[in-house]
C-alpha cells in the first residue's frame, strides 16, 4: 500500500520517500501557483507529485496533465539530440561546424567545433548589439543571424553561456545533418519511443496544459557581482519578460534555447531512461567534461559535457559529485545521478532569482536522503 501524501499533494510516492512529499509540500506552501516534483530508480517511478495552482490568476488547479515551460532546462533534452547524432555519426565532436553549415563560417568563425558549441566555449555566446525577443520565435532568422555573427573571443578561449545561441546552432547542425527540425527529431526519436510529455515547438491543441509563469518580483537574468556586463543583453536579447514565455506563439515555435515544454515525470523518466536509447560510451562522452570556468559574462561558476551542465561548487544537481543534465531559469531542475541510478525533475510556476531560492536544493536533498 503507497503511503498517504499531505494535504493538498496529488499524485504517489513509493514507502521510504514519503520525507519527499512532505518537503515538496513545504516547498509548495511557500510559493505562488503549483509545481510537480518527479523521480525514478532503475527505471521505476519513486515519486510522483503535484499540487498547487497551474494558473493562479484563473486558479486552475495543477493537474496529472499539467506541463510547463522548461527555459533551459530545454538544453539536456537538446543534448540528449545531440548525442544520438553523435552516435549515428551525423556528427563528429572534432568536426568544424562549417562542415556541416558551411556559413556558419562567416566572420571569422571557421575553427568552431562541435565540441566548441556543446560546451559553450564557441565565442558566440550572443548577437551584438543585441536581439528583440519579439524576433525569437523565428528560427530561420535567428539562426541566420548567428551564421552572421563574428565571434566574441576565439574559439575554446573562453566559456560563456550560449544562453539561446546553443539552441540555434544546434538546431542548425540537427536540420542539416539529419533533415529534420530538432522538435520533430525529438518528438519522433526520442519523445514518442519513451511516451514523454515533452515538445519543442508545442502542438495548438496541447496549450491549455501549460502552466502559467509567475515570476516574483525580484526575478531577472542570473549574474554574479553587483553589476551586469555589458554583454548580457548580447546573451538574453532585449525585452525578455517572463510574460513573453506565456504566449502561444512562444510555445509554438521551436526555441531550442529555452522554449522546451514537458511534465516533470517526463523529464525524469528521460534522464532515469537514457540508456534505452543511447549507447554507455555515448552516455560517458555526455558526461565527461568539456569546459569548467566562470562564464566570461554572468561570472556564475560553469561545466559542461557534451551538452549536459555538470555539477559544481553550487551543487545545483544536489549531493552527489556525478550528478549531471540541465537547471532553468526561475529555478526548475532536471537530471540525473548515474552512481544512484535516479533521474529527476523539478517544474514549478513561481519563477525566483537563482541566490535566494532552496526549492530544488531542499527536495533534491531529500531525494538523497530518501536513497539513503
Amino acid at each position: 500500500m503507497r503511503p498517504a501524501l499531505p494535504q493538498g499533494i496529488a499524485g504517489s510516492v513509493e514507502p521510504g520517500f514519503e520525507g519527499v512529499a512532505e518537503t515538496f509540500a513545504g516547498t509548495l506552501a511557500g510559493s505562488r501557483g503549483g509545481a510537480a516534483f518527479a523521480a525514478f530508480v532503475d527505471g521505476q517511478s519513486v515519486v510522483d507529485v503535484w499540487g498547487g495552482e497551474s494558473d493562479p490568476q484563473s486558479r486552475v488547479p495543477w493537474t496529472e496533465d499539467s506541463i510547463a515551460v522548461l527555459f533551459s532546462g530545454t538544453k539536456g533534452v537538446v543534448a540528449t539530440c545531440m548525442l544520438m547524432l553523435l552516435e549515428r555519426g551525423l556528427l563528429e565532436l572534432d568536426a568544424p561546424v562549417v562542415r556541416y553549415w558551411p556559413e556558419f563560417g562567416a566572420g571569422g568563425k571557421e575553427g568552431v567545433l562541435v565540441r566548441h558549441v556543446l560546451s559553450h566555449t564557441a565565442g558566440v555566446p550572443g548577437l551584438r548589439p543585441t536581439f528583440d525577443s519579439d524576433a525569437v520565435p523565428d528560427f530561420d532568422r535567428m539562426a541566420a543571424a548567428v551564421a552572421a555573427e563574428p565571434p566574441f573571443w576565439p574559439p575554446g578561449e573562453r566559456l560563456a553561456y550560449h544562453a539561446m545561441t546553443f539552441g540555434w546552432i544546434c538546431g542548425e547542425l540537427v536540420r542539416r545533418t539529419d533533415g529534420r527540425s530538432l522538435g520533430r527529431f525529438l518528438a519522433e526519436e526520442i519523445a514518442g519511443p519513451l511516451a514523454l510529455d515533452v515538445w519543442i515547438g508545442l502542438p495548438a491543441g496541447l496549450e491549455p496544459r501549460v502552466a502559467t509563469l509567475v515570476p516574483r518580483d525580484d526575478y531577472g537574468v542570473t549574474y554574479l557581482g553587483d553589476e551586469p556586463e555589458p554583454l548580457l543583453a548580447a546573451l538574453y536579447g532585449s525585452g525578455q519578460t517572463a510574460s513573453r514565455w506565456n504566449l502561444p506563439r512562444f510555445h509554438a515555435a521551436e526555441i531550442p534555447g529555452g522554449n522546451g515544454i514537458g511534465a516533470a515525470r517526463s523529464m525524469a523518466r528521460l534522464y532515469g531512461s537514457l540508456e534505452r536509447i543511447l549507447d554507455p560510451a555515448t552516455i560517458e562522452l555526455g558526461t565527461t567534461e568539456l569546459s569548467r570556468g566562470d562564464c566570461a559574462v554572468t561570472r556564475r561558476p560553469y561545466a559542461f559535457a557534451a551538452g549536459f551542465e555538470l555539477q559544481t561548487e553550487l551543487a545545483s544537481f544536489g549531493p552527489p559529485a556525478d550528478a549531471f543534465g540541465h537547471t532553468g531559469s526561475g529555478g526548475s531542475v532536471h537530471g540525473a545521478w548515474p552512481s544512484r541510478r535516479v533521474g529527476f525533475s523539478y517544474v514549478m510556476t513561481e519563477l525566483r532569482p537563482e541566490g535566494d531560492d532552496r526549492r530544488k536544493t531542499e527536495l533534491l536533498v531529500a531525494l538523497h536522503g530518501a536513497l539513503d
